[in-house]
């Protein structure tokens, strides 16, 4: 799904995207945390949280749309997600499906996950910054030079699919079960927490490894014909989560090193190649007078398509061969980093992203209090600063250098146990909000 420049959002598309997360799951799938949050506000004798939620918004990239969502954590395993969304457009070409399955366990292990989702849609006005032949010395659409308007927009479809498993090891907090087990009292963990006293893999915090596989499907229908790029890559990834919590962490620290490779099958004509290494860091402020939690976030990420292949003809044009496509590796924009510009604005060889949070949670609690909305299950809510600095690049040793920056403010709630954020970021190409299902980091 593209970007939210919105002008106009519903306040129940929040609460419906708490159960399916979207691209979240699709984009930034990682090594997770297997976890149950028990709430003491949750009256449920099944301990289930399930809601179900008629939404609306508006986007540049889809119009103004009409839909319905929900899901139910805790049927038939306590740490199984279940949701889905049904979405269409009241005046443009735009519909769409989502449904997906998270961390399903196999009655034969107490350790092994899978989780399963999907998504068929179309889109009338998807963007793309990308250009089918390059010279040399012209500045490629979605390089980190690229000026904001050098993109395509024609409408299409974006249908993929994601499939993964992943395994808990038998070390640390994690040495003598799979599944961590949070108690929450008004949303602030108040037992069961996973992070060790330093950092060490053998003694506290989870370690996961996971094993993907992904498709995507990306067309768009121009004047000169219908332009595609499937992809259908596997990627394996090892990470340690250090946190007190990995929902709403306070404390610790979290790692992911992950190689994706695609073998070019199929309709995926291209071969390539692509590293990449994430690591998080927080810091707890405690409790003061106003707030229940006061924390500072720090995140970086990089990456390197190490197949690319860049060559130059007699005639001054560009071919690149192991490249990934515009909407996977060395890419930022949109939901999760670089959130002031447009999904998929920076895309190149190699990547460097950084960021700085301060997430304030006061006390006070309206919407939670109030016998109206307390079908919500609005545990808290929270006010976020923050600032990103990156760039792409098209060797990493001119990373350093140039670097793009934006800065924002966000609004984030935790709901029946999941954290909703929306997020409004400026930067020099203007200014961005994003709706989306769980902290960026």
């Amino acid at each position: 799904m593209s970007y939210l420049n919105a002008n106009i959002i519903s306040f129940s598309i929040m609460v419906a995207v708490l159960f399916f997360p979207l691209d979240e799951v699709h984009a930034r799938a990682r090594a997770t945390v297997k976890q149950v949050s028990i709430r003491a506000e949750n009256t449920r004798e099944n301990g289930q949280e399930m809601l179900v939620l008629p939404y609306a918004f508006a986007a540049d990239s889809m119009g103004t749309v009409v839909g319905v969502g929900g899901g139910v954590k805790g049927f038939f395993q306590e740490q199984l997600l279940i949701g889905g969304t049904v979405y269409g457009s009241v005046n443009d070409d735009t519909y769409g499906l989502i449904l997906g399955a998270w961390d399903l366990k196999p009655i034969w292990s107490d350790r092994l996950y899978f989780s399963a989702v999907g998504a068929y849609g179309h889109y009338p006005r998807q963007r793309v910054y990308a250009d089918y032949v390059n010279y040399e010395g012209q500045v490629r659409p979605g390089s980190n030079q690229s000026d904001k308007d050098d993109y395509v927009e024609a409408g299409g479809e974006n249908n993929w699919s994601d499939f993964k498993f992943e395994y808990v090891l038998p070390i640390g907090a994690m040495k003598s079960r799979g599944v961590a087990e949070y108690h929450l009292r008004g949303g602030m963990l108040e037992d069961g927490s996973t992070e060790g006293e330093r950092w060490n893999p053998l003694e506290g915090g989870v370690t996961t490894v996971m094993i993907r596989q992904y498709n995507q499907f990306e067309s768009f229908d121009t004047e000169y014909g219908t332009f595609e790029r499937p992809i259908h890559p596997i990627e394996i990834g090892i990470g340690y989560n250090n946190t007190d919590y990995p929902l709403n962490p306070s404390t610790g620290s979290n790692q992911y090193l992950g190689l994706k490779h695609d073998f070019g099958w199929g309709e995926a004509v291209t071969e390539w190649t692509f590293f990449e290494f994430e690591a998080s860091k927080y810091f707890s402020f405690g409790e003061s007078n106003l707030a229940k939690q006061r924390v500072a976030a720090l995140n970086i990420w990089t990456g390197d398509a190490l197949s690319w292949d860049e060559q130059v003809g007699d005639d001054g044009q560009v071919t690149i061969e192991g490249n990934p496509p515009q909407y996977d590796g060395a890419t930022l924009g949109g939901f999760y980093r670089m959130r002031a510009y447009p999904s998929r604005r920076f895309h190149d060889r190699s990547v460097i992203y950084t960021t700085a949070e301060y997430r304030y949670t006061p006390y006070w609690n309206p919407l939670g209090e109030l016998a109206l909305f307390r079908w919500l299950n609005m545990d808290w809510w929270q006010f976020v600063g923050f600032a990103e600095t990156g760039r792409v690049a098209n060797e990493y040793d001119e990373l350093w250098r140039d670097w793009k920056i934006d800065a924002g403010v966000g609004l984030r709630a935790m709901m029946a146990g999941g954290v909703i954020r929306l997020d409004l970021a400026g930067s020099n190409e203007g200014t961005t909000m994003t709706l989306m299902f769980n902290h960026p980091f």
